[in-house]
């Protein structure tokens, strides 16, 4: 059992007790597991509670940013648990590829079909995500995708809130506690803007570049050709103290972007949904 290091309300301490039964009883599971601090505390508590009876699978695409991938690598060979990649082919489907507002019930769907069959393959008896409390109150059309597999959430069950999950994710030792949410590379695209995997490629270099400096949260927006720049306000300063304007509006342009801008409002989640 992974060890409570650090403080934490009783509230929460009840809240992962009912979290450690529950997956307890389930007897076997694979988790949907991004790698974002959420699925890795289910993978964690899996683990912990059915050991090789669980697994954790990630859906690799052109929309998941390699670093994420080897951080989700890394932790589940930190954790222990077993992890499976599977290929996801949701830049296929038309549903997806055309960005309508309800393109992540595409991506979710796709990737349940994929955990459902391996979970049936494998022999396990529930697909499990780490689908919070939160979640429910913001537009994620993936969630309908979710239930529609038949994927069970528990963090949402028992309301766990993204707070919870950090502090419960500390108590326990999990190195990625504070880990920034780092939603998949299509999300930066305005609905209506087509995806496609140069466009993404191009998202995903453009944000390694600004990571090179420290400031780790950053999204790039790609509205066409044109490239708008996130970070958070606390790091505004930062990035004009450090980056030469010349020599990153070339590796944009190298890269193909034909004009780059800096949002002074700041990295705001959600904000294309508004």
């Amino acid at each position: 059992m992974f060890n409570q290091l650090d403080f934490i309300s009783e509230k929460q301490i009840l809240k992962l007790n009912h979290l450690r039964e529950f997956i307890s009883n389930l007897k076997s599971a694979c988790i949907a597991y991004s790698g974002g601090v959420d699925s890795a505390l289910i993978a964690t508590i899996a683990y912990e509670q059915l050991g090789k009876n669980s697994v954790a699978i990630t859906g690799v695409s052109p929309a998941l940013a390699n670093k994420l991938l080897n951080e989700a690598r890394a932790q589940a060979k930190w954790i222990g648990i077993k992890h499976l990649e599977i290929n996801t082919f949701e830049l296929e489907e038309k549903s997806y590829r055309t960005n309508p507002k309800d393109r992540c019930f595409a991506c979710k769907k796709e990737l349940h079909k994929h955990t459902t069959f391996l979970s049936k393959k494998l022999n396990y008896k529930n697909v499990i995500d780490g689908v919070n409390f939160d979640d429910l109150g913001d537009f994620r059309p993936g969630i309908k995708a979710a239930q529609e597999a038949g994927v069970i959430s528990p963090l949402a069950i028992f309301e766990f809130s993204k707070q919870d999950i950090r502090d419960i994710s500390k108590s326990l030792g999990l190195p990625w506690w504070d880990k920034p949410a780092q939603p998949c590379l299509s999300s930066r695209f305005p609905y209506g803007v087509e995806i496609t995997d140069s466009r993404l490629k191009m998202i995903e270099k453009a944000e390694e570049y600004i990571r090179r400096v420290g400031i780790q949260d950053v999204r790039v927006r790609c509205q066409g050709t044109s490239a708008r720049i996130e970070i958070p306000c606390d790091q505004i300063q930062k990035f004009i103290r450090t980056y030469r304007r010349e020599e990153l509006l070339n590796f944009f342009f190298e890269i193909g972007f034909k004009s780059v801008s800096l949002d002074l409002e700041g990295l705001i989640s959600g904000k294309l949904n508004r």
